[in-house]
């Protein structure tokens, strides 16, 4: 695709996201009667960030270990007690600290750590202990919590989700999907990486505007930036010619592994010892981390690389090959996420993706609920200029389901790819009767629309069941529809069998908990507003409850619809919370599942 070349104006601010769980945690073990906590984790997730967030407004101190100063007795705590001060000279030089927090613990100088472990024995300090996972830590940090002086919190990499909203909070524009999952892969949730890449692919104009969007795609090399370079030292600095001979070659061969019997065995072992590669059971050879073979070829001169680099031509059975699984998966009724390292280089190198994987690899992502990734892929189809009826009926779809009409009927453009059928799924809403058609000639989109009756004797399998249930009015059951319809993949369809079964259940406690799993599930399909998601409770909220619901969904802050209504703020709040209970809801980011907002058109 074409990108029009100016991100000069893109900011990106980087706002606490995600962790609310952990951050609840966190605060929690601050409270009365409680010692603290220890949060461990790989380097770059955030652990930090976290316990800062989780200290924000209180009286606090700080003391952090370097490698620098290992050996030198008391470091970490040079601003709070003398480095002459004897172990418990430096606790009562402490005594008047009631929140202390220790960043990374495992760099602690040994009379550090020790004082460390002498406040968590006495209890009278609470402490947020900060330590990375792998790295060798002193005795006393690690009997914090073998000797269950204190709890541990163990944080897993910011998953996928997450990781889209953080770069969502960028003004002047979003990343793309494709770029975001290009992100996310690289960085395997290191947040310190990934800060350093947004900002190195932005100040070098790495960016490009994705035609008629308000999005920004990155294409082509990784830039090796000095975090990069720290990340991937014990890669890049391998003396052993052999062995960097074996990485290359191997960095070149992506995106396809190599075999075992071409690669110097011995070589080959140290590398797997160490980490830096992966040989499956069928003897195929692949990097182990997917951010050295990108930065590896963008180390290398330019007539290796020409030597060695391998042409999107030469990829052409094995992108075949993926499609052909994409598409069994789908007839198999089994989204579940899969590999797809071809598809996924060709759109880091900037290279054209034929029209028929595109419009497979769309599909595959529209029936996971992945609703802006499905359009990204079918653009990716279209490419300059092009106009396959297949890409762009899956364009037409992603916005469709997005509550986007207007955008989907300027997509198809009057052409004959099913248009009438999205204006019928549109205007049915959720009381469609038996006119209703599939927007894909799928039966399956009537049951959806909540109208068993047409698919009647039309569906085979859990897709027959969730009508079955459907037509019956049963709860319990199209709840079971629902997990079977998630472990799937089928995260959307899921969401709206639990929407479906919040009305069918006579049990208040089951509805919640339904309404609950349904709106857990529409937050990961990027933005998916369909009938059977819009406006799913209100019924239950006072009348006022409703008006501050729905203007709260609309993006408005506590005090402007205080402002709109002539409340106080406390009282908007009031109601929030009290609707939030009733809804099942935890924030905001709820609400537009839950609210039918007056300007929506769910499809």
């Amino acid at each position: 695709m074409t990108f029009e070349r100016d991100a000069k104006t893109l900011e990106l601010p980087w706002p606490f996201t995600g962790r609310e769980n952990e951050l609840e945690l966190v605060r929690g073990s601050l409270t009365a009667g409680r010692h603290g906590i220890v949060i461990t984790g790989p380097a770059g997730c955030g652990k930090t960030r976290l316990v800062t967030e989780a200290v924000r407004g209180t009286g606090w101190a700080r003391v952090a270990g370097t490698p620098e100063t290992r050996r030198i007795r008391f470091a970490a705590f040079a601003h709070l007690v003398p480095e002459t001060a004897s172990l418990h000279g430096a606790f009562q030089h402490l005594s008047g600290v009631r929140l202390l927090l220790v960043d990374d613990a495992h760099l602690l100088d040994d009379a550090s750590a020790a004082l460390v472990h002498q406040l968590a024995v006495h209890g009278r300090t609470r402490l947020l202990v900060v330590t990375t996972d792998g790295a060798p830590a002193p005795g006393a940090i690690s009997r914090l919590w073998t000797g269950e002086l204190l709890p541990r919190l163990t944080l897993e990499p910011l998953p996928r989700e997450e990781t889209a909203e953080l770069l969502a909070g960028g003004a002047g524009g979003g990343l793309e999907p494709l770029t975001v999952n290009r992100l996310h892969r690289l960085c395997q949730g290191d947040l310190r990486l990934l800060r350093d890449l947004v900002g190195a692919v932005r100040e070098r104009g790495l960016l490009g505007r994705v035609p008629d969007s308000d999005e920004w795609a990155w294409r082509g090399p990784v830039p090796v930036t000095a975090t990069v370079r720290e990340r991937t030292a014990h890669v890049l600095d391998r003396t052993c010619p052999e062995e960097r001979e074996t990485l290359e070659r191997l960095a070149f061969a992506e995106p396809l592994p190599l075999d075992l019997d071409e690669l110097h065995l011995r070589a080959l072992e140290h590398l797997e010892a160490d980490s830096l590669v992966h040989v499956d059971d069928q003897g195929a050879v692949r990097l182990a981390h997917p951010l050295h073979g990108p930065v590896l070829r963008a180390v290398a001169g330019r007539l290796r690389a020409r030597r060695l680099s391998r042409t999107p031509e030469q990829c052409g059975p094995a992108l075949d090959a993926e499609r052909a699984a994409l598409a069994g998966r789908i007839e198999r009724a089994d989204v579940r996420a899969m590999p797809t390292p071809v598809g996924e280089w060709l759109v880091a190198e900037g290279a054209p993706v034929p029209t028929g994987y595109a419009a497979v690899r769309a599909r595959f992502a529209r029936l996971r609920g992945e609703l802006r990734e499905a359009a990204a892929w079918a653009r990716e189809g279209l490419g300059d200029g092009g106009d396959d009826p297949t890409c762009r009926l899956e364009l037409a779809l992603a916005a469709a389901q997005s509550g986007d009409m207007p955008t989907a009927h300027k997509i198809l453009g009057g052409r004959p790819h099913g248009g009438g059928a999205v204006t019928r799924l549109a205007t049915a809403r959720g009381d469609a009767d038996g006119d209703v058609e599939a927007l894909t000639g799928d039966a399956y989109d009537a049951v959806r629309l909540g109208a068993p009756e047409p698919a009647a004797g039309r569906l085979t399998g859990i897709f027959a069941a969730h009508a079955d249930a459907l037509a019956r009015g049963d709860g319990p059951a199209l709840d079971q529809v629902a997990e079977e319809l998630e472990e799937r993949g089928f995260l959307l369809f899921a969401a709206e069998a639990h929407a479906q079964a919040v009305r069918a259940h006579r049990d208040p406690r089951a509805a919640r908990t339904a309404r609950t799993r349904a709106v857990a599930l529409a937050r990961r399909c990027q933005g998916a507003r369909t009938p059977a998601l819009s406006g799913l409770v209100l019924g239950e909220l006072t009348a006022r409850q409703r008006q501050i619901v729905t203007l709260a969904a609309t993006g408005l802050s506590n005090r402007q619809i205080a402002e709109k209504l002539t409340l106080s703020v406390r009282t908007v709040g009031n109601h929030l919370y009290s609707a939030y209970a009733r809804l099942g809801a935890s924030d905001r980011g709820a609400l537009p599942w839950l609210v039918e907002l007056p300007d929506a058109q769910p499809a």
